[in-house]
């Protein structure tokens, strides 16, 4: 490279440095300092969690239980923490599931119950009574109905007067607390499991009726229901089952599996 060309090259480079030195010194601006972005984790606490799916009825034990890291900001009240609580899978040993939990569920008050023995008592809530009805495979929607379904009480009884049956529904949109199952020999030798008794969750009132309904039925057909109907209501009744709905009391008395009415009673 000649020389000339060096010379024209340098003082070009020169003069470019001191136009870009001159532009800062003007402005009074600096060149802009990079920043680092620091990316910090959420604190976290450990949670008491269901270590496996539990139904209703279940206990809990070592192996259903585990605490798992939980977002310090996402822990709601009513989780059990191992800072408040840190000997509550102990405490816990052997207490009854009233809800179903999943897997990886926060554990809460709300889902269990004392560690008694007395099992149905603590899945009832307050108010109801737990009344046992005899089903088998034709009455019980073939096996299909679960604890914690919805049914509907459907009572198959003889017309007396013009012959033929009667079929109505005394109760709707009941809870079923629990099914007795049991192993039975099929004609073919495998085994099958048949619930021959429901146990559902009724008002003291609804317990009357289908006591009534248990003595009158030729069968007591539980129908099953979609769970989207769990929602409705389920305190309804047959109410001429139990009285004539003027604020007398009747006396129920069941002959040949037809009810009469005795003389009404005053209620006080």
């Amino acid at each position: 490279m000649k020389p000339t060309r060096i010379i024209i090259l340098a003082v070009a480079v020169v003069a470019a440095g001191l136009a870009g030195l001159l532009a800062v010194r003007i402005s009074g601006k600096k060149a802009p300092d990079l920043v680092e972005t620091v990316i910090q984790r959420e604190p976290t606490v450990k949670v008491l969690v269901s270590a496996e799916n539990l139904p209703v009825g279940s206990r809990l034990n070592g192996k259903a239980m585990e605490w798992m890291s939980w977002p310090k900001g996402g822990v709601a009240e009513g989780f059990i923490t191992d800072a408040a609580r840190p000997n509550a899978m102990t405490e816990l040993e052997g207490v009854v599931v009233r809800m179903p939990m999943f897997k990886g569920e926060p554990v809460r008050a709300e889902k269990i119950a004392d560690s008694s023995s007395r099992i149905m008592s603590s899945l009832l809530p307050s108010g109801k009574r737990a009344v046992a009805t005899e089903i088998s495979v034709a009455t019980g929607a073939g096996g299909f109905v679960l604890p914690n379904d919805r049914v509907d009480v459907i009572m198959v009884r003889q017309n007396k007067d013009g012959g033929g049956y009667i079929t109505e529904n005394i109760l709707n949109n009941i809870r079923v607390l629990a099914i007795d199952q049991q192993i039975q020999e099929s004609e073919d030798g495998k085994k099958a499991v048949v619930g021959t008794t429901a146990t559902l969750e009724l008002t003291p009132d609804q317990a009357k009726v289908i006591a009534v309904a248990q003595q009158m039925a030729d069968r007591l057909t539980l129908a099953l229901r979609s769970v989207a109907d769990s929602q409705e209501a389920d305190t309804a009744a047959a109410d001429y089952l139990l009285h004539s709905g003027d604020g007398k009391a009747d006396i129920q008395v069941i002959k040949s599996g037809a009810l009469v009415k005795e003389t009404p009673v005053q209620v006080k």
